[in-house]
């Protein structure tokens, strides 16, 4: 019998099955949470543990009993022990919580759900509403219609979600707990917190997200009601925003540069872009160097790139939520107190590369300085601008003249995204102090992002490590013409031979 419930248990996993509930043990369910899970917790398991102060979302505080994702009825403040179970099994995307599939028993996991009951005084309690799916409507370009004017009827999603589903904020949110939370980014699906799977995401549109502002849209009271067909179709929709082009992949490590004839673009609307391809990179927080940062908002970044025989251009796109602008009485409200201006930065080596070795990925070092090239938003009282700087760690910065080495930089704002241009020529007469652009040469190249309404400013940012650039040759038809020659030369000899050996045969 274990067998079979151990076979079930695996097919739970990889399929996404409601897991069976076994009999926990509350006991060793405490000893397994104070191994791996007190520290960010909180030995009362009030969210307050030693680690608490620098993770974004914050821990979740179990004494309330404000399970975020579960598929008992909105009103009904007990989950389902396969909701607790999935969570800690699956762990929450977007967040620090991981998946401990690999390291806890499937019995530790039921251990462990029972316990983590016990500090809301759940343990013996039973939920009495259960989520009613009824029949699930199928995906198809008739529903994804109907949830998008569902969607935005009335800014019934639109308001938190924004227009794009990038949760670009028209208003500041924040949990029950005080805490600032951001509405969901709908083109990000791996942000989140149970999958983008239609089924998931009909249920929080039906229970809705407790402790936060985030509704049920099944309630009866709610002017923004929906009903179970209009909440599938709803669902249909957002799973229908995700942005499958710029996901992270492990493959993807470099950002191609494409020859072209003629100007490179000066705005990131150009339709020349469309030739270019889309590398998108992770993001993390800069907590390397003090003062560390740990609560970024950033997450990836999307580069493009194009040259010519004079300059090179890249096009760098990022989901921002807010458009901080220092000074801006809506930006303000929405920003976090100490708002500064959104920006984004290039990092390349000043000297070639030599094999694999690369400078320190945080602003360079002494042996290998780095050119950072930074663009920023502006402010009421100041336009954005363009910044050069040589960098040899980021305790020693050298300021240079960007526009004297003809660096350019335009940005762009819309719908919850930053699109900006930044372009140099591909030689400086500063050769000693600038990177010199080869076609044909991997050069390594990384990012960094700043998000000013997260307070995110000077060392409190977010960067990828380092990535490759290359400038790529144009196709030549000189390799064609050879291939099609030696072809011709090895048929020929092959006839030759052919012929040779038939006249022998016959002599």
């Amino acid at each position: 019998m274990k067998l079979i419930i151990s076979a079930f248990t695996l097919l739970t996993i990889f399929l996404g099955l409601p897991a069976i509930a076994a009999p926990g043990n509350a006991d060793n369910g405490k000893k397994v949470y104070e191994k791996r899970c007190l520290m960010c917790h909180g030995e009362e398991g009030d969210g307050a543990g030693p680690g608490a102060e620098r993770l974004n979302p914050p821990p979740r505080d179990f004494s309330e009993a404000l399970y975020k994702i579960k598929t008992t009825g909105a009103d009904d403040p007990v989950p389902n022990d396969d909701d607790l179970y999935r969570m800690i099994r699956d762990g929450m995307p977007g967040t620090a919580m991981p998946g401990w599939t690999d390291i806890l028993k499937e019995q530790e996991i039921w251990d462990l759900v029972l316990y983590l009951k016990t500090f809301a005084e759940l343990e013996d309690e039973k939920p009495e509403d259960q989520l009613d799916y009824g029949t699930q409507v199928a995906t198809s370009p008739e529903s994804i219609a109907k949830g998008k004017k569902l969607f935005h009827d009335a800014d019934r999603c639109s308001e938190c979600h924004g227009q794009d589903g990038k949760g670009d904020a028209v208003k500041r949110l924040k949990d029950d707990a005080g805490a600032r939370t951001w509405p969901r980014n709908l083109t990000k699906p791996w942000t989140f917190r149970a999958s983008n799977d239609p089924k998931d995401i009909f249920t929080r549109v039906t229970v809705g997200i407790q402790g936060t502002q985030m509704p049920s849209f099944a309630d009866e009271k709610s002017k923004k009601k929906l009903s179970i067909e209009e909440r599938w179709h709803v669902a249909n929709y957002v799973q229908s925003l995700a942005k499958t082009k710029r996901t992270v992949r492990a493959e993807n490590t470099v950002v191609i540069a494409e020859k072209i004839d003629g100007d490179l673009p000066a705005s990131a609307d150009d339709k020349v872009w469309d030739v270019a391809k889309l590398t998108t990179f992770a993001m993390v927080p800069q907590i390397v160097v003090k003062p560390r940062f740990f609560k970024a908002a950033n997450d990836t970044i999307t580069a493009q790139a194009l040259y010519n025989d004079k300059e090179v251009a890249f096009l760098l796109e990022w989901d921002d939520r807010t458009k901080s602008i220092p000074g801006d009485e809506a930006a303000t409200k929405i920003a976090d107190p100490e708002m500064s201006e959104d920006a984004v930065a290039v990092q390349l080596p000043i000297q070639p590369a030599e094999g694999l070795e690369k400078p320190y990925f945080v602003a360079g070092d002494g042996a290998k300085p780095v050119n950072i090239w930074k663009w920023s938003a502006g402010t009421t009282k100041s336009a954005a601008k363009v910044e050069l700087s040589n960098g040899q760690g980021l305790e020693k910065l050298e300021a240079r003249d960007g526009k004297a080495v003809g660096l350019t930089a335009k940005g762009a704002y819309k719908n919850g995204t930053w699109r900006v241009v930044v372009k140099r020529p591909l030689k400086t007469e500063e050769t000693d102090s600038d990177i010199q652009f080869e076609e044909g040469r991997f050069t390594p190249i990384a990012f960094a992002a700043w998000d000013g309404s997260n307070s995110e400013k000077a060392r409190s940012y977010t960067l990828t490590t380092w990535y490759w650039l290359l400038l790529k040759p144009p196709t030549s038809a000189k390799p064609i013409i050879s291939g099609v020659i030696m072809a011709l030369l090895l048929f020929g000899l092959l006839g030759w031979w052919a012929r040779n050996a038939a006249t022998k045969r016959e002599g």
